[in-house]
């Protein structure tokens, strides 16, 4: 993309204006503070805080301690409000709604769906809930003047053995709503090869696979994602930097896996907010995002959890902007890679960027002029 000033660096109010998309936005990490009150006074069950305020502070002060378990572990409270298909539904028409406000075009939302079944709910009737849900508030988006598109990746927890169970559950909902598998959870110890068979199973169905892995694991999480799992993605992948020897500012080293995943093109669910609090950099501007991008990886940009990082795209972009440097061609870049990337066609992909993503930046562009 050419822009009149390659130096542009946008303000907060032209970056909410922006088309984004995001690939890796957990559905149970993004309630609304409220919405967990309410739910969770209608449930009887008991909370850290009593006032919106207070409750999202928590929530994102649990998730700072620099530890993936304890981070996960603030999901206990969120989950326990998504066990019924009303509950479901309303967490996933909000999610929709916020996304879209945000400007989001295009976005996947991933949870697991075999943790929401306490209810008595069936993990089919689960993903039916969430897509009801997810429906609602496409429409809804669109009655406000917010044009979304939204696809379900249900994933299965690592630590569990259920896997073959929401492969099936992908697969059966493919062509409703589903769009891609992926197994989330305690990363470190619970790599894909657990469970071998699942990942050919998957690929003879035509299911694409995101995978977590190079966030509280290394290298070997890593290849195991893109060698065994046949990943069409990474979620995070932010560790792909630990083989890769920088010999000065403007000379790198990659390592064979390095090398793998940037020649296979495999797009880094990258989310700099959320590496932050668990640890996997020091700060925005140190954040492997940057160099990723300029080494020509594919990179992608994400929000991961919105409540427990109390972010949106809007501020993970501006923090880039303000700290690492970035311009508006950066952002582009990686919107651009993220569409291209996304779990639907080619055609729709090429729709995506060609009608949505090139004019709404356009559109920005013209008003840093």
């Amino acid at each position: 993309m050419t822009t009149q000033d390659h130096g542009a660096r946008p303000g907060e109010a032209l970056i909410r204006a922006l088309p984004k998309v995001v690939l890796h936005d957990h559905l149970d990490g993004g309630l609304r503070p409220q919405t967990v009150l309410e739910l969770a006074d209608a449930a009887g069950h008991e909370l850290p805080a009593s006032d919106s305020e207070s409750l999202a502070a928590w929530f994102r002060d649990a998730a700072d301690s620099g530890s993936l378990v304890r981070y996960i572990e603030t999901f206990r409270h969120t989950i326990a409000v998504m066990q019924t298909a009303d509950n479901l539904a309303r967490v996933a028409r909000e999610a929709v709604l916020d996304l879209a406000a945000d400007g989001v075009v295009y976005a996947e939302q991933r949870w697991a769906p075999e943790q929401h079944l306490a209810g008595g709910l069936s993990l089919g009737e689960a993903v039916e809930a969430v897509q009801a849900g997810i429906d609602d508030g496409i429409a809804a988006a669109a009655a406000e003047g917010h044009i979304i598109r939204v696809g379900q990746l249900v994933g299965a927890m690592r630590q569990e053995d259920r896997w073959q169970e929401i492969a099936d559950l992908a697969v059966a909902h493919r062509d409703r709503g589903v769009v891609g598998f992926d197994i989330a959870g305690p990363e470190d110890g619970f790599l894909p090869s657990r469970h071998l068979g699942i990942w050919r199973f998957l690929a003879e169905h035509d299911v694409p696979v995101t995978i977590h892995a190079g966030e509280a694991a290394g290298l070997d999480s890593i290849g195991q994602a893109v060698h065994l799992g046949q990943a069409d993605r990474l979620g995070h992948g932010a560790r792909i930097i630990d083989d890769i020897a920088f010999v000065d500012d403007d000379a790198a080293d990659l390592g064979r896996l390095a090398h793998w995943v940037r020649d296979h093109q495999i797009p880094l669910e990258l989310c700099p907010v959320s590496n932050l609090q668990t640890g996997v950099a020091e700060s925005i501007a140190a954040h492997p995002i940057t160099r990723l991008k300029e080494l020509d990886f594919a990179v992608t940009l994400n929000t991961d959890n919105r409540l427990m990082s109390r972010t949106s795209m809007t501020h993970e972009m501006k923090l880039l902007v303000d700290e690492a440097g970035w311009t508006i061609d950066d952002l582009v870049d990686v919107t651009v890679t993220a569409a291209w990337g996304a779990f639907m066609h080619h055609d729709e992909r090429r729709d995506l960027v060609d009608q949505v993503i090139m004019p709404g930046f356009q559109k920005v562009e013209g008003a840093l002029v």
